[in-house]
């Protein structure tokens, strides 16, 4: 486990234990179980950290499962040369330090007997009952011979719906993978990346998902130093060349810890060091690091409350940064997170970040899920009334999981968007008219939250309402947002606006198009005859379902598939119909001037895609959407992989022969004497022209300056950020995501 990723407690008993040597494991392995009065030799460590979270533990069930894991896998080694049951024992120390319960460590020392070895799953309820039997049947992979190609894509579908029914498979499968990740050094090169890639794109979003915090941060360093060996060389440099960055965090701990001290608040404060991963990002967004950039100051309390005044004290006696305060106390995180995080700034202005929690709360935040201990134990004896297990996370991204993958029937769409989806690393909570709550990720727009709710239902979708205002359906929804979607066929529509939550005090008129299907937004039409959809462009007489732009809308994979699949099913809505010919002066190539792009298309109507903000030079290409308009992205944007996946061809895009472009800059900063002279002085120093500035009245001592800059070559845009990142007080500098050209 990497210094992060254990709480001091732990810390403090392993402090008390050797060191684990897995050569005199093999040894004691080889030699055979211990007799019948005690446990064997090669467990001693497993049992010794599993008494530590749990005193009371019985320790013959993991003796007995020990034997028959040693005694299945005597005569098979690993690649490093040995002995295979090092590779369990490995494993279940990794849970046990984490402070998983019995059952789960049983299962993990025999999760390969099944894959590897001649024990059947019926051998195993046999001898250890039904909840380890699953959880072993969980982990075990789905032989190459019978899926071939398919076999790992099918795998993480039988895994994932297994965790559905107990997240304890998953938390087995983390600590396998880290393992194996720790001894992948002796595979061929080609073989470290792909499992490096499948360990990056899935199985750390899983940690995260699940708040083994643990695990997943030592996931990352490990992957980092496959995929980017030259930048996490770089990046031990820089860790080890950290002395020379100037003042570190020990002497503003100091002044924490005396600070709470006078307050009378009893606080452990520890200097929470940064995983390598986590400086390689610091450093490419802040450039050169300070002292304090190298890790944060970890708080620990007693109660809830003591949070709160910790918070209290540093904002009163230190400056706080106000901008990086957030509270997962008050809204914990879907992965059980919970803390208090905000920053300070020291004396020469050096940002230190600050996180609070009670010591349960770390622990939490350490193991996750696997902090539960057995999260499905009864409570007082009592089971649940539907005999259904009820999810421990209540995990929004694990039922919608489970939903979409049952309609991706394709191995490869499956895999293909299993890595999509666990990409988006946000959730946001919204509200339904009708009371109820969808869980949906961060980004996800009115189309989502229609297919969360209705499922196919929601290709009669015409509109929606968001915060009691028409919007349209590609409208992005945030945290607390209220949602209601307008089918065509609904019961609000065909009340002429008199259903619950619909139009009754809205000023629209009657509805005038067949079904119900009117306008969605604003005044109702005022010739029947001539009733579009605004939702989709479509006159109403066309065939009810989605159009190919929903696709650009859509976040969350169950709305993808669903869409698609309905496209599929009916190619005619493929069909844009003729649009009427514009006159001459209409021709849109000064906006194509404008944007400074050439496409590979004659007269076309060019925009920039607000979802990536494309600028010179960045790598681009466009699709044509309905009316014969092209988008441009970024080629990095995930759009382009989406609308590629979905046979979209690309145009080709590149920039006009102008290197001159304008761009938005945002740059944060203290308040400080003379801050503006010295920032334009930077500006104009680069060769910039300012277009135009703001520079917003100071709130709680920050100041943000909002700059529009003509650059006379584009490649000097990243020169120019750093030039303004390194004047003092400024402590960041971004682009601002401007609107696509319309």
């Amino acid at each position: 486990m990497s210094a992060e990723a254990t709480s001091p407690g732990a810390r403090s008993r392993r402090r008390g234990r050797t060191s684990i040597d897995l050569r005199r494991l093999g040894r004691a392995a080889l030699l055979g179980p211990a007799s019948r009065d005690r446990l064997p030799d090669a467990i001693g460590h497993v049992a010794d950290a599993h008494r530590a979270h749990h005193p009371d533990a019985d320790l013959l069930v993991l003796g007995k499962a020990y034997v028959l894991a040693e005694m299945s896998h005597r005569g098979q080694f690993r690649k490093s040369g040995e002995p295979y049951i090092t590779h369990p024992l490995a494993v279940t120390l990794i849970l046990a330090e984490l402070g998983a319960e019995t059952t789960t460590l049983t299962a993990s020392l025999l999760h390969d007997t099944v894959e590897d070895t001649d024990v059947t799953l019926d051998q195993v309820r046999a001898e250890f009952g039904d909840e380890v039997c699953y959880l072993v049947d969980g982990v075990t992979k789905l032989e190459k011979v019978d899926y071939g190609a398919a076999a790992e894509p099918e795998t993480f579908r039988k895994m994932l719906v297994a965790t559905g029914n107990d997240v304890r498979v998953m938390s087995i499968k983390l600590a396998d993978r880290l393992h194996n990740m720790r001894t992948l050094g002796v595979m061929r090169p080609e073989k470290q990346e792909r499992i490096a890639k499948v360990t990056h794109d899935v199985l750390i979003p899983l940690a995260e998902r699940l708040g083994v915090q643990a695990l997943k941060t030592e996931l990352e360093d490990l992957v980092f130093a496959i995929l980017q060996p030259e930048e996490y060389e770089r990046t031990r440099t820089v860790i080890a060349d950290r002395a020379t960055a100037g003042p570190g965090l020990d002497t503003i701990a100091e002044d924490v810890r005396r600070t709470l001290r006078e307050a009378g608040i009893t606080a452990e404060v520890v200097i929470r060091p940064r995983h390598f991963l986590s400086v390689h990002r610091a450093r490419l967004k802040r450039g050169e690091m300070r002292g304090t950039d190298f890790g944060r100051l970890l708080v620990l309390v007693g109660e809830d409350a003591d949070c709160y005044a910790v918070l209290g004290e540093l904002h009163t006696c230190f400056t706080p940064v106000i901008s990086e305060f957030k509270d997962f106390i008050a809204a914990p995180k879907y992965n059980l997170y919970q803390s208090l995080h905000t920053a300070v700034a020291g004396p020469d202005g050096a940002v230190v970040e600050v996180l609070i929690r009670t010591h349960q709360m770390h622990k939490v935040a350490e193991a996750g899920v696997v902090a539960l201990g057995n999260p499905y134990a009864p409570v007082d004896g009592a089971e649940p009334a539907d005999g259904e297990r009820a999810d421990p996370t209540r995990p929004g991204w694990l039922s919608r999981l489970l939903e979409w993958q049952e309609a991706a029937t394709d191995p490869d769409t499956f895999w293909t968007t299993l890595r999509a989806d666990l990409a988006q690393d946000r959730e946001i909570s919204v509200f339904l008219a009708d009371g109820g709550m969808l869980g949906l990720p961060a980004g996800a727009t009115c189309v989502d939250a229609a297919y969360a709710q209705h499922g196919d239902g929601a290709h009669h979708c015409i509109g929606a309402r968001v915060n009691g205002r028409l919007a349209t359906l590609s409208t992005v929804l945030v945290d607390g947002d209220t949602v209601q979607l307008l089918l065509a066929h609904s019961p609000v529509q065909e009340a002429h606006g008199d259903g619950d939550g619909g139009d009754r005090d809205s000023d629209e008129g009657p509805r005038r198009a067949r079904g119900g299907r009117g306008p969605g937004r604003g005044q109702g039409p005022e010739h029947p005859d001539d009733v579009r959809d605004p939702a989709r462009g479509l006159p109403q007489d066309a065939a009810p379902g989605p159009s190919p732009e929903w696709l650009d809308h859509a976040r969350t994979p169950a709305a993808r598939i669903a869409i698609a699949g309905w496209l599929a099913a009916n190619p005619q809505s493929l069909k844009v119909p003729a649009a009427p010919p514009r006159p001459q002066g209409a021709v849109t190539a000064g906006r194509r001037g404008v944007a400074n792009v050439v496409v590979d298309v004659p007269e076309a109507n060019v925009r920039l895609a607000g979802c990536c903000t494309p600028v010179p030079p960045d790598a681009v290409t466009g699709f044509t959407v309905r009316g014969g308009a092209v988008t441009v992205h970024r080629a990095e944007c995930p759009a382009v992989g989406r609308m590629t996946a979905l046979g979209r061809v690309p145009v080709v895009v590149s920039w006009g022969d102008e290197a001159a472009c304008r761009v938005t800059l945002y740059a944060e900063s203290f308040g400080r004497p003379r801050l503006l002279a010295d920032l334009t002085e930077a500006i104009a120093t680069a060769g910039a022209a300012i277009v135009s500035a703001n520079v917003e009245p100071p709130s709680e001592q920050r100041v943000r300056h909002t700059y529009t800059l003509q650059l006379p070559d584009a490649a000097g845009l990243p020169g120019l950020m750093r030039a303004m990142r390194d004047v003092p007080g400024v402590f960041d500098v971004r682009r601002a995501q401007h609107e696509p050209a319309s």
